[in-house]
């Protein structure tokens, strides 16, 4: 430690055994490198130099070696504690029984940070069965076989449990062991005992402040013990402790006006008050504190300190008033302006800008008893601008003058009054300016019946000039905006006169009502207009005749009556509308004679078919309708009606209907030859699907003559049939390439309908792929082969047949031989079996041939 003895010196620590020792910022010493002390102590030299005087100052430090322990622990050192797993004396015996629930262990007390040597002996664990038995120890949990592991290790031999290195309390407070004890086959003789391990705290760690810079506020005048706000440190040190256990306090103060000792802190919680009065904003706006926190209850010859800055900033209250830099303003406004800023006032407030306690509010208090005034605060400057919220007239009021006083968002502090500053009074004059005609009445309304001719008068609508002291002519008049191009103005003396017929069914006439603007003008400088709208409410009369809706209508051909109905419209209205009578003309007298109408109620009629049966087409109906006007109007409106046959949806189902729909012939013929050419590629398609299916049936199977056309697959490339062979058992079957030789058939297995076995005539042998030429005379050489075979039975022909299996109920063909003579048997009886047997019929049938 190094007192600077009230100067601020800024020191450096050297050491005069460098490689051994070094020396910090802050007068720790730390051992340089891994040293092996000795009993004898240690000495060397720690030099402390001013950087900027070099004035030095040296201090001999001697380094002995501690002991760990006392001399009585010295001396259980050499006999280290036993730990052995624990017996129990059984009540019915003598002899000692073993403990079935585990032994409570003491907790091992382990200070952190030892300085070793390591591994450092801790206790030793034994079983007495170790007399009778070899045993081995171990441990488990964190720290042994567990991470952090190898910190704990222990003899397996002896039991010895040591620790390897220095322990820090911080990262782990205590270790939860358990020790086994097992015999040399790994067999456990031991049941596990806990050991506990706690690390008894060191004072390494000074304090922390959880912010290094406090930042707080506290009001200007506030009175002693006021709160200002609380600082926290904390000490990774036991909080139970010493070593954690802190205590605060201010070190320094800054500006120490109007006292060095404005603020206190509570030692123990870090709260910081107020201990003088005194404080002002405007002369001290903040002060910065030096807090220093202390462990070890705050010992400072043994304690670790940590210092932090809190940062004071008194706030402002409002003990200043705004007070005018005048007492009186000017300004001037022209008349009917409105939101126009005709003075400022200007004010001083000492308070902190942009707070509550700063921002000037404005009220007047006189001189405007119509509200024609406003005054709003500029929010930077805290300026007073005298607006004008209401038009002012000249004619009327020439001068305001106003009285006005200021005040803040926030009333004053107790105890402090307004002074005659805080009010003034403000000028403000109206200046005349050239004012706009205007019209009397605006808008002017008259009413009017339409059909009014064009060159007749209609009213006279004229206005006024408002300045009444300047020297002007007379005003003119002229057209603004008229829709339909109706009137027109006298531009002296405003007579309005119609210059077209006045029709109320105008698309410019809204709800019987047309608008018209019209200009007056004056020669002032600068010359004013002003504008007046004509409302002309225009009365109906009865001009417009009614006419029918729909103009086409659709009728279905039905045996009842099929009614159509019709709507009567009028542009007039009533009286000059409906009710409405309908009627049918007396000619053509075919119209009365095929129709009838009939009138459902004052808008709507029926119109509907006398006749059972009318041609489809179209038919012309004209309908004589009438309104309730006096006079009255009437009109002859044609109704077209589309008469033809309906679907059940009630449209129309003939080609008329096509046509009236919008297609023409070219497009009906297009879309008849689209479906007579689809009709022809489907003939096409299902043509050739039969020319297919007759060349697949002419197909003839070809096969060896030594082969059983009914239990062979045959390969070739058509391999579909008719209905008789599609649900046959392919197991039943073989395949000509793997048949067996009769020759290695067992005996007993072969089918009554096959061929016996003995010396037959050689018959051709097709080859693998035979050319399609050669398919005849291959034939041909079977049959001959086959007709010279006394042998063989009817196999002369290719046969398309399922094996059914033996004993069917219909006989086998078998029976037939071609061997005997034609005389010996009558096959006459063929010709009545149909075409499958006229091969069989024409061979052995008709006589020699």
């Amino acid at each position: 430690i190094f007192r600077n003895c009230g100067e601020n010196r800024k020191v450096q620590f050297e050491s005069s055994k460098p490689e051994d020792f070094t020396a910090g910022e802050d007068g720790v010493i730390y051992a340089a490198r891994s040293l092996q002390l000795s009993t004898e102590p240690t000495e060397f030299i720690v030099y402390a130099k001013d950087k900027e005087t070099q004035e030095e100052w040296h201090m001999t430090v001697k380094l002995t070696l501690e002991s760990a322990f006392t001399e009585d622990s010295v001396k259980d050192q050499k006999k280290i504690e036993e730990i052995v797993f624990p017996w129990q004396e059984n009540k019915h015996s003598s002899h000692l029984k073993r403990q079935k629930r585990d032994w409570v262990i003491p907790p091992i007390n382990l200070p952190e940070n030892s300085r070793g040597p390591f591994p450092q002996e801790l206790v030793r664990i034994r079983s007495d069965r170790d007399k009778s038995l070899s045993l081995r120890y171990s441990v488990t949990g964190p720290g042994a076989d567990q991470p952090p592991t190898g910190i704990f290790i222990i003899n397996p031999i002896s039991g010895q449990l040591s620790v390897t290195k220095p322990l820090d309390r911080e990262q782990i407070a205590s270790f939860h062991l358990r020790a086994h004890a097992v015999d040399v086959n790994g067999n456990q003789v031991e049941n596990p005992i806990d050991i506990v391990i706690n690390v008894i705290d060191m004072n390494d760690n000074r304090p922390e402040f959880l912010h290094q810079v406090w930042n707080g506020t506290v009001a200007e005048g506030s009175k002693p013990g006021t709160y200002v706000m609380t600082v926290t440190a904390i000490d990774a040190d036991d909080p139970n402790a010493l070593n954690g256990m802190l205590r605060y306090r201010i070190l320094s103060q800054a500006p120490s006006s109007p006292s060095p000792n404005m603020f206190t802190i509570n030692n123990e919680t870090g709260d910081i008050i107020t201990v003088a009065a005194g404080l002002d904003r405007e002369k001290v706006q903040q002060y910065t504190l030096i807090i220093q926190a202390t462990d070890m209850e705050g010992n400072p010859t043994y304690g670790l300190s940590n210092t932090a800055t809190a940062v004071i900033t008194v706030t402002d209250v409002n003990d200043n008033p705004p007070e005018f830099t005048a007492m009186t303003f000017y300004g001037e406004v022209p008349e009917n302006r409105v939101d126009v800023i005709v003075a400022n006032l200007t004010v001083t407030d000492k308070d902190q800008p942009h707070t509550p306690a700063w921002n000037a509010v404005y009220r007047m208090t006189g001189g405007d008893p119509t509200g024609r005034f406003t005054i709003l605060t500029d929010p930077n400057s805290n300026d007073g601008l005298v607006t004008v919220v209401k038009p002012i007239d000249f004619e009327t009021n020439r001068m305001f003058v106003l009285t006005v006083a200021a005040e803040n968002q926030v009333p004053l502090a107790k105890g402090i009054q307004h002074p005659p500053q805080s009010t003034a009074t403000v000028s403000i004059t109206v200046i005349d300016v050239n004012e706009s005609p205007y019209f009397v009445p605006n808008p002017k309304l008259i009413r009017q019946e339409e059909g009014l001719l064009a060159g007749n008068l209609l009213t006279s609508f004229t206005a006024q000039d408002p300045d009444r002291y300047m020297q002007q002519t007379t005003l003119r008049y002229s057209k603004l905006s008229d829709p339909a191009n109706w009137l027109k103005i006298d531009p002296v003396n405003g007579q309005i006169t119609t210059t077209a017929v006045l029709d109320r069914e105008s698309l410019y006439v809204q709800n019987n009502m047309y608008n018209a603007t019209f200009l007056a003008s004056d020669n002032g400088i600068p010359p004013m207009s002003g504008t007046g709208t004509l409302q002309i409410y225009l009365l109906d009369i009865n001009d417009n005749a009614p006419q029918v809706n729909p103009k086409e209508a659709t009728t279905c051909e039905t045996p009842q009556p099929n009614a159509i109905n019709i709507t009567a419209t009028d542009p007039d209205i009533d009286p000059n509308a409906g009710p409405f009578a309908f009627e049918l003309p007396d000619s053509p007298a075919s119209i009365k004679r095929n129709w009838t109408i009939i009138r459902i109620s004052g808008d709507h009629a029926q119109l509907s078919l006398r006749l059972r049966f009318l041609e489809a087409g179209i038919y012309d109906v004209p309908v004589i309708i009438t309104d309730s006007g006096n006079p009255h109007a009437s009109s002859t409106s044609v109704l077209k009606v589309k008469f033809c046959q309906c679907d059940i949806n009630g449209d129309c189902t003939d080609i008329d209907r096509i046509v009236g729909a919008g297609l023409g012939t070219g497009a009906i013929i297009a879309i008849l030859l689209c479906i007579i050419i689809l009709l022809i590629l489907v003939l096409m398609f299902v043509v050739w699907m039969k020319r297919r299916d007759k060349e697949r049936q002419a197909k003839q199977l070809l096969i060896d003559p030594e082969d059983d056309v009914r239990d062979n697959i045959l390969k070739y490339d058509e391999e579909g049939g008719g209905e008789e062979d599609q649900d046959y058992d392919l197991s039943q079957l073989q395949q000509p390439d793997t048949v067996e030789p009769d020759a290695i058939k067992p005996v007993g297995i072969r089918r009554l309908d096959e061929r016996p076995i003995h010396a037959e005539p050689q018959y051709p042998v097709r080859s693998a792929a035979p050319h399609p030429g050669d398919i005849g005379d291959f034939i041909n050489e079977g049959l001959k082969a086959a007709d010279n075979d006394p042998t063989a039975p009817p196999y002369d022909s290719l046969l398309v047949f399922d094996y059914e299996g033996s004993g069917s109920t219909a006989g086998s063909l078998s029976s037939l031989n071609s061997s005997s003579s034609g005389g010996e048997q009558d096959y006459d009886y063929l010709n009545d079996w149909g075409p499958r047997f006229k091969k069989l019929a024409d061979m052995y049938g008709g006589g020699d041939d």
